[in-house]
C-alpha cells in the first residue's frame, strides 16, 4: 500500500486573520497527480502555497511526512525573462538548498543537472539563455528545476498554458515518466483533457472544498454547477467541463444498466474521444 505524501483534515487556509479557503479534506499517495481545479479565484494557487508553508492553515491540519522533499513550478506570468541567465543555470538552481551562497557544484550534482536537462530533451538547449528558450522549452526546463532535487512531491501552477499540442504531449510524458518513479504530483489546471490523462484524482475548489476524490466521480454536473455557480468556464474549457460531466453520466447508467465489461469499455472509449476530440477543437 502506497503512503501518503500529503494529507488533509478539515482544513481551512488563511492569508493573515482572513480565511480564504476552507473543508479540505483528502490524501495523495506516493505516485498519484491530483489536479486542482475551479474557477479564478477558487484557491487553487492558495493551496499550492499552503504546501510550500507561504499561506497559513487557520484551522485542521495538512501534513507531510518528514521525508517529503517539494519541486516547485511557478506560472510563467511570474517569470522575468530578461534576466540574463541560462536553461543550465535555470536547472542548477534546483540544487540551491544543497550548494548553499555559492552555488558551487560538485561533480555529482553538474550530472544530476546534465541528467534533468536530457531527461526533458533539452541538453542540447542547455546553454541557450531561458528567455530565448519557447514557451514550452521553458517549461520543461521548469520542470527539470524541480525534478533535478529529486522531490517526491512536484507542484504545478497552470503549467500547460499557451503550450502547442507537441510540448503539451512531451510535458506529460516526462510527468508518467516521473511517476512511474513514484514521484507525485499536484498540478493547477483549467484543462481537463490534460486532468484526465495525467491525475488519478481531483480537488475541485469553489473557496471551499467542493469534491474531492476520483477525477471523474468529482467532475459530475452537480459538483461542477456548485463549483462554477452554474454558469460554464469560457471557451474550451467549459465545452470539456459539459463533455466530462455528460459522458460520466453516461458511463454510470451504462453501468446501471449491464455489468457487461464490453459495455463499459465501449463508453470509456466513447468519453476518451470525446476529451480528444474536445483537444483538437481547442
Amino acid at each position: 500500500m502506497n503512503k501518503s505524501v500529503l494529507a488533509m483534515k478539515d482544513c481551512d487556509l488563511a492569508y493573515g486573520y482572513k480565511t480564504v479557503v476552507t473543508g479540505l479534506n483528502g490524501s495523495v499517495e506516493a505516485g498519484e497527480a491530483l489536479a486542482l481545479i475551479g474557477p479564478n479565484g477558487s484557491g487553487k494557487t492558495t493551496f499550492l502555497q499552503a504546501i510550500i508553508g507561504i499561506v497559513r492553515v487557520s484551522n485542521g491540519s495538512l501534513t507531510m511526512p518528514k521525508t517529503v522533499s517539494i519541486g516547485y513550478v511557478p506560472q510563467q506570468v511570474d517569470l522575468d525573462l530578461t534576466f540574463p541567465i541560462t536553461a543550465r543555470q535555470v536547472v542548477a538552481m534546483g540544487l540551491s538548498r544543497q550548494t548553499g551562497f555559492f552555488g558551487l557544484l560538485k561533480k555529482s550534482q553538474k550530472e544530476a543537472v546534465e541528467s534533468a536537462l536530457n531527461h526533458v530533451g533539452l541538453l542540447d538547449r542547455a546553454d541557450v539563455r531561458f528567455g530565448d528558450l519557447s514557451g514550452g522549452q521553458r517549461q520543461r526546463i521548469l520542470l527539470a528545476r524541480a525534478i533535478v532535487a529529486r522531490p517526491t512531491l512536484i507542484l504545478l501552477d497552470e503549467p500547460f498554458n499557451g503550450l502547442d499540442e507537441p510540448n503539451r504531449k512531451e510535458l506529460l510524458n516526462i510527468m508518467k515518466s516521473a511517476k512511474e518513479e513514484g514521484i507525485s504530483f499536484i498540478v493547477s489546471t483549467h484543462d481537463l483533457v490534460i486532468a484526465d490523462a495525467i491525475c488519478e484524482k481531483a480537488l475541485l475548489l469553489a473557496g471551499r472544498q467542493v469534491a474531492f476524490g476520483p477525477l471523474r466521480k468529482v467532475m459530475t454536473k452537480e459538483n461542477i454547477s456548485l463549483a462554477y455557480g452554474g454558469s460554464m468556464p469560457a471557451a474550451s474549457a467549459g465545452l470539456t467541463l459539459n463533455q466530462l460531466a455528460n459522458k460520466d453520466d453516461s458511463l454510470n447508467s451504462s453501468s446501471n444498466a449491464s455489468s457487461n465489461a464490453s459495455s463499459n469499455d465501449s463508453s470509456n472509449a466513447s468519453l476518451d474521444s470525446a476529451l480528444g476530440d474536445e483537444s483538437n477543437a481547442s
